[in-house]
Formats: C-alpha cells, sequence, structure tokens
C-alpha cells in the first residue's frame, strides 16, 4: 500500500523526498525498497491468485455459469483446490463473475421527465360509471419475465364489461 504511493506520487515528489516524509513520524521505508518492489516482475503472491483466479473461472464455467459464492467454495472444495469461502467469493470479484439470483429483477423500461407533458385525465377517473357498453377502454402496457429475459404485454379492455372489476362481492 505504502509503495503504491510512493509509485503514484514518484513523477511530482520524487522517491527519495516521499520516503524521507513517513520517517519524520516514525515509519521509515527505504528508497531501496521502492525500487526492488519495482524491479520484482510479478510477486509470488499475485502470481498464485492468478492461478487461483483462472481455476475459479474455469470451475465457473463448467457449472453453467450459475453457482455462487457458496455453491463455488464446495466445488472448489470437490476440486481439491482448498480455498475458503471468503476467498473464493474476493476470487470471484476479481474475476468479476458472480451467481445467478433468481427472482430479482430490476429492469427500468423508460425513465420519468420531471418537465413532461401529462395526458390529459379523458375520463376524470370515473371508472365505474361509464354509461354504454365500449365507452372507455383501458390499456395497459407492461412487460413479463421469461427465462431469458423480459417481453412486452399490451393489453386493452372495456369497462362496463361485466368482471372488468371486481367489487368484491361474489356472483
Amino acid at each position: 500500500m505504502k509503495l503504491l504511493y510512493v509509485h503514484d506520487y514518484r513523477e511530482r515528489f520524487g522517491v527519495e523526498p516521499i520516503c524521507a516524509m513517513p520517517s519524520e513520524h516514525g515509519m521509515t521505508i527505504a528508497p531501496s525498497t521502492y525500487y526492488q518492489w519495482l524491479a520484482a516482475p510479478v510477486r509470488r503472491a499475485e502470481l498464485e491468485e492468478a492461478y487461483l483466479v483462472n481455476e475459479i473461472v474455469d470451475l465457473y464455467r463448467k457449472n453453467w455459469c450459475v453457482y455462487g459464492v457458496r455453491k463455488m467454495w464446495h466445488a472448489a472444495t470437490r476440486a481439491g483446490m482448498g480455498v475458503g469461502r471468503d476467498q473464493v467469493g474476493r476470487l470471484m470479484r476479481i474475476a468479476g463473475i458472480q451467481g445467478v439470483r433468481r427472482g430479482v429483477h430490476r429492469t427500468t423500461t423508460t425513465t420519468r421527465e420531471p418537465g413532461a407533458p401529462r395526458h390529459p385525465d379523458l375520463v376524470q377517473r370515473g371508472w365505474r360509471t361509464p354509461n354504454r357498453p365500449d365507452a372507455i377502454w383501458v390499456a395497459d402496457f407492461t412487460y413479463l419475465w421469461t427465462a431469458c429475459g423480459f417481453c412486452y404485454e399490451c393489453r386493452s379492455s372495456p369497462t362496463c364489461t361485466p368482471g372488468a372489476f371486481w367489487d368484491g362481492r361474489r356472483r
């Protein structure tokens, strides 16, 4: 973490002044530590983590890309990887993968424009008082969830039809 800070600001301040500043507060970082860190191509822990991420992604794909952290942890244990549940979660976050969430749908089809003009209320909310059949029709435009996403549905019905509204009484 400290070496990343040195690396980010080395062009602006220089390595030696940045390393000298924490020593005033009792924390020492030698400039040679930074240069040794910079010369090392890839750290052993980073390399092992990259291999583990690849194994997790392969395991994820073998299981139809649906397993979450808990099931991936069990699958990794069965595969003999020897990683903990929290580590599997961290590796999945690094890889950008997640399990399927069933029943949670967050689809926004439209966004409301506050300044847009609204359609006039032509029936003045008099839904239960049509005076003749087919006088007022109600339309609904919505979407339905399917196995592969969602599809749009449009329905229309007259308000004067028997059974169009349920008034709470059994007929």
